[in-house]
Parts: C-alpha cells; sequence; structure tokens
C-alpha cells in the first residue's frame, strides 16, 4: 500500500515522440514533500511515469509504478484503496496473479478485468494514472468527493499530469498565463473551482470522473454522482444506529497501516466521534493530536482534553500562536494557487504537531457537508422560508435598497449587521447563497476590478460555477440543493484542498471516514429536517452520539478552525500586509478601492479581514510564482 504519493508524467500522442527521462525526475523532485521515502520512473516510447511514495503499507514492496504481467498496464496510485483485500481476492479467483500485496496491483488487474468501469468498484481517496500500452491510451481517475488532487495540461501533442500544478510547471515550455475566469472565481469564492485552475492551460480533473487521453483527443466522464431523490422514512432512533454502525464501519477500514497511526482531535462533534469510535476497535489508546490557542475565543483545546480524557488517549497537545508571518510564505508555496481560507494556517499547525508522534491521522472533515453543519445552511433556510411568503417583485423594491445602503458595522450588535441578509432576499435562493458566501459580493468585485480586467471578463459571472450544480441535484429540497453544491465546489476545492496541501507539507496522511461513499449515500437518504432540526444542524448526527459523547461536546456552539484575522491586519501584519496590497499595480485590482477597504479596516468600524486576506494571499501568490518563473 503506497498511499498519500505524488504522482506525475507525460503522454506523447506521437509514439515517435520520446520522454525525457530528465524531465520525469525534475516533476518527481517538485513532489518530493508528497513522498519523500522512494521514487519511480517508468519510460517507454511516447509516456513517461514517475512517483514520489510515502510508505504505509506493503513499505518493503510497494514501489511504483506497477504492471501487470507483461508490462502492457502501468499504474500510479496517490490515495488509499480501503477495500482491495476483498478486490485482489475475487480478482485471484478470477486467475489474476499477484506479485504484492499493494492496493496499486489490485487497481492494475481490476483495469485489466473491467476496464474503466473499475473505478466505481474502488472505495477510498485516490488519484490514479493508469498507461494501457496495447491500446495507446492514458486514463486519469480521482475519488468521488476529491480528496486527492489530480491536474493537467493538454495542447494537442501531448497531456503532462501531476498531484500538483507545480510539477507541470517543472516540465518547462508550457504558457501559463492566469485566466481571468479564474481570478474572477477566487475572489468570490476564495479558491479556483475545478476544473478551472489560475492557469489558463491547465485543468484539475473533476471529483469522480474519469479522464481519457489517446491520439483520438480527451474526453472526461462521470462514474458517480451522490443522489438526494430516494429520501426513506424512519424513526429517529433508526438513523441514528444506521449513522453510527456506517460510520464505525468506515472508521475501522482505514485503520490499516504498517507505521504510527492516530486522529485529529479538536473537540468538535466530527473529530470526537471518530475518536470515539477508533477507541473501540484499536486494541491500544488512540493516538490524539490537538492545538490550542493563547485567545480564549479560539480555543477549543480544553474540549478536547475532555474528550481524550474519556476515552484515555494518548493524548498530544500545542499550544500555538499562530504567526502568519511564520507559515504564510510555505503555505502559498504548497498551495500552487491563490487560496484565501485563512484556516490552513491552523490546519498546518497541527499537522505539524501530528507528524511528530504519527505518519497517518484519522480526521473530522465532511461531518458539515453531509449532516448540514455549517450556520450558513441555517440562514438560508430562514431566508428561503422568508421567500415563499413575498414575491419577487416585493421582496425586491423592500430588500434590494437596504441591501444597498444598509451599513456593514462590524462593531455593532448583530441584529445590526443585516446588510448581507437584505442582499440576499432582494435575490433568487441560489443568488441568495451566492451573495451569502461570497468574499465579494458581486457589486462589491465590481469595484474591485479595474476596467481593463472586467472587459477581460466577458461578462463571465462566477455564479455559472454554483448554478451548474444547483440545476443538477436530483432534488427540489432547498436544503439538500445547497448541500450537493457545497459538495462539489467548497469541499473539494477548500476543505479538502486546504487539508491536502497542509498535511502533505509535512508528509502526514489524513484519512476522513466520515467522506466515505457509502456513508454519504446513505446519509443524502435522511429527510432534510433530521439533518437542520430547528436551529440545531447535524441533529441526527449528535442524536447517533448521545450515549457515547457528552451534551457539551454535541451541542456546543460550532467554533471552527479560526485565526485573529481582524487583529492581524491592525498589528503584526499591517506592515507587510500594506506593502503587498497597495504597493502593487496589477492592472487586475482597482488600488483606490483596495486603499477604501484598508482605511475602513484600520479605522475599526468595518472588519474588512476576509477581503484583505484573500487580496494578500493572491499578492503573494503573485510574487512567490513570479519569481520562481511560473507566472
Amino acid at each position: 500500500w503506497k498511499p498519500m504519493c505524488g504522482i506525475s508524467g507525460i503522454f506523447e500522442f506521437d509514439q515517435a515522440r520520446t520522454v525525457d527521462g530528465d524531465v520525469i525526475h525534475r516533476m518527481n523532485e517538485s513532489l518530493r514533500h508528497r513522498g519523500p521515502d522512494d521514487e519511480g520512473i517508468h519510460l517507454e516510447p511516447g509516456i513517461g511515469l514517475g512517483h514520489r511514495r510515502l510508505s504505509i503499507i506493503d513499505v518493503a514492496g510497494g514501489h511504483q509504478p506497477i504492471s501487470n504481467e507483461d508490462g502492457s498496464i502501468w499504474v500510479l496510485l496517490n490515495g488509499e484503496i480501503y477495500n482491495y483485500p476483498e478486490l485482489s481476492q475475487d480478482l485471484q479467483s478470477r486467475g489474476h496473479r499477484f506479485v504484492s500485496r499493494s492496493d496499486t496491483e489490485a487497481i492494475v488487474h481490476l483495469y485489466e478485468e473491467y476496464g474503466d468501469d473499475c473505478f466505481a468498484r474502488l472505495r477510498g481517496m485516490f488519484a490514479i494514472a493508469i498507461w494501457d500500452g496495447k491500446r495507446r491510451r492514458l486514463v486519469l481517475a480521482r475519488d468521488r468527493v476529491g480528496k486527492k488532487p489530480l491536474y493537467y495540461y493538454a495542447d494537442g501533442t501531448h497531456i503532462i499530469f501531476a498531484s500538483e500544478l507545480k510539477a507541470i510547471v517543472a516540465a518547462n515550455g508550457i504558457a501559463r498565463s492566469m485566466d481571468p475566469a479564474a481570478v474572477c472565481d477566487y475572489f468570490s469564492f476564495g479558491y479556483v473551482p475545478a476544473p478551472r485552475t489560475i492557469y489558463r492551460g491547465m485543468r484539475k480533473v473533476l471529483p469522480a470522473h474519469y479522464l481519457v487521453a489517446s491520439a483520438e483527443g480527451l474526453y472526461e466522464k462521470p462514474y458517480w454522482r451522490l443522489s438526494f431523490a430516494n429520501v426513506e422514512n424512519r424513526t429517529e432512533q433508526e438513523w441514528s444506529e444506521m449513522v453510527r454502525e456506517q460510520l464505525s464501519e468506515a472508521t475501522r477500514i482505514r485503520l490499516m497501516s504498517e507505521v504510527p497511526l492516530g486522529a485529529f482531535l479538536s473537540g468538535g462533534v466530527d473529530s470526537s466521534s471518530v475518536v470515539a469510535l477508533m477507541s473501540k476497535v484499536m486494541n491500544r489508546p488512540v493516538t490524539t493530536c490537538s492545538i490550542g490557542f493563547p485567545v480564549e475565543e479560539y480555543n477549543e483545546a480544553k474540549y478536547a482534553r475532555q474528550v481524550a480524557s474519556q476515552f484515555h488517549t494518548d493524548h498530544h497537545e500545542d499550544i500555538v500562536e499562530p504567526k502568519a508571518l511564520e507559515v504564510m510564505d510555505k503555505l502559498v508555496w504548497h498551495y500552487d494557487e491563490p487560496f484565501a481560507d485563512s484556516s490552513a494556517i491552523p490546519t498546518y499547525y497541527v499537522s505539524k504537531v501530528a507528524r511528530q508522534h504519527v505518519t497517518v491521522a484519522l480526521g473530522g472533515d465532511g461531518g458539515d457537508e453531509n449532516f448540514a453543519g455549517y450556520r450558513r445552511y441555517l440562514f438560508d433556510y430562514r431566508e428561503n422560508r422568508m421567500r415563499s411568503f413575498l414575491p419577487a417583485g416585493l421582496r425586491d423594491a423592500v430588500f434590494g435598497p437596504l441591501g444597498r445602503w444598509y451599513p456593514g458595522l462590524a462593531w455593532a450588535p448583530r441584529v445590526f449587521r443585516a446588510k448581507a441578509t437584505f442582499q440576499s432576499l432582494s435575490r433568487s435562493p441560489l443568488e441568495g447563497y451566492f451573495n451569502s458566501i461570497s468574499i465579494f459580493r458581486p457589486d462589491e468585485k465590481s469595484a474591485l476590478f479595474t476596467q481593463d480586467f472586467k472587459h477581460s471578463l466577458a461578462g463571465y459571472d462566477s455564479i455559472e460555477i454554483l448554478r451548474k450544480y444547483y440545476d443538477e441535484a436530483d432534488t427540489t429540497d432547498p436544503l439538500s440543493r445547497i448541500q450537493y453544491v457545497d459538495i462539489k465546489t467548497y469541499l473539494p476545492d477548500d476543505i479538502l484542498t486546504k487539508v491536502d496541501r497542509a498535511s502533505m507539507a509535512v508528509s502526514l496522511e489524513l484519512r476522513a471516514p466520515i467522506l466515505d461513499h457509502k456513508l454519504m449515500e446513505m446519509v443524502a437518504s435522511i429527510p432534510s429536517h433530521l439533518k437542520l432540526h430547528g436551529d440545531t444542524g447535524k441533529y441526527i448526527f449528535k442524536k447517533a452520539f448521545e450515549s457515547i459523547l457528552p451534551a457539551n461536546i454535541l451541542y456546543r456552539r460550532k467554533q471552527g478552525f479560526a485565526v485573529p484575522l481582524d487583529q492581524w491586519f491592525r498589528r503584526e501584519l499591517r506592515d507587510v500586509a500594506y506593502e503587498a496590497i497597495m504597493n502593487h499595480d496589477d492592472g487586475i485590482l482597482d488600488r483606490e478601492y483596495l486603499a477604501k477597504l484598508w482605511n475602513q479596516h484600520q479605522a475599526g468600524i468595518f472588519d474588512r479581514s476576509a477581503y484583505l486576506w484573500s487580496v494578500l494571499m493572491f499578492r503573494k501568490w503573485q510574487a512567490t510564482f513570479q519569481t520562481m518563473g511560473f507566472i
């Protein structure tokens, strides 16, 4: 088993063109942090495959790339296939011969047996490259929710792919101008949604899809889709038992490892439930890792200690003073694209603490998306109820002006901070949701960009990213539709990207049992009123663990993994941020508008920290990758 690795390769459509092994090695070297233990390269006419390995299972015998008996099929895997023992047993009964205990070898024979249908049979997290020499085709596949990244560049003569954009750039000779639509998306969402990347010519393989490249060209096909259409009626007790059983199974199969294994523990519902289930099936105390912050409003350490004490874990805690100046440049390099989720900072710190004790950790990612835990789902539900009582014309007439003129007062009590709500209520449900989750809302983004840059967008609107999935969802339930949108966008391109890069920066493997696809399919059939119940998000999830976890863990107010951005921009980040944000003219961002945001934040009347952080991360990305010749 060779998870949490880096993969890369070049496929020339013309077999007569050779692939330089030094180029593959250079691509591999850019991914060394993802796989510090081993390197593998395979070359034949028109194809070069590269692999960096972090050894977890079959440490001695899991070298990649790996092939079938006659060398006609080669496979690269970044990730883990949790059902590979069952797959291997079935394939051996069908006459396939195995020479290792590797999950990668199971993919080789699975592809021999089922072709492109093999991906739907995998249970795990993965980015896979399959070279089929006899048919001269390259197949790239990504797991169902996008836990593992996979990028590619195609120009009609060849395709270059890798786990990170920097490895593609390392191949040299690739046009890498910024994509204006990607920049537009970034300032709405704080990340670049798939399939775009920040570079015009590079793309992300979509989650739950596989891409086929051959002399005939490229095509991409889905192999899985989460359905909310088949809602089942069961009692709360039945659903609670099913949630517990499914999550217990998803946790159990993620405990296979030949190296130290533990868990992230924040003291929140999701990570605490995973630790509780781990403690039931492991024959030793669970190694748990957490961080605390000196500022009490951001500190959950006492709750993590409470859970650690309850389940007698081997608990490790570091109190950290998150220093943006200390890790900012490092994270910019690891994320490859502009990335504005500031919780990447504490995620990096907790990964660093965990890596001192374990090589593999289980986490609680996916609980909010699956079980409707985000507070924005509650606000969206309330807004949709108000929309149902008022016709669109009346809502626009009443709330439109309020949304334009109501002040966004950072210092005021929450009841007087209704600007975003008024703006959302004047719009359709999807437009309202887009408005509420955007960093720069549509009217603000118009002021942010220069006239020349707006002209380059040719009318492009980032809401179309959400509309595609909103329309595609096989349900009319408003909450389920928004969950589907988030599972297709925010989950893979923000949450899972954040966790992958932060953990890979320290060569730590992170597993997410709540994102097991069988569990997700079951949860999608639970009625939405049992996920968001009154004001309680994750209602049925909390009910499922009432007999296991104490009430103050289950029902306290959600804190999130936050850092004091608002203070940073007025104190330790002030000089560095001012220099990066204000003393730069790229023709994209309007400097007068940036100055207005900066002065408003410094005055303390408005909290503009989210705006300023997104601009700072964009500027840092520009500076880092321009210096390296990437843009």
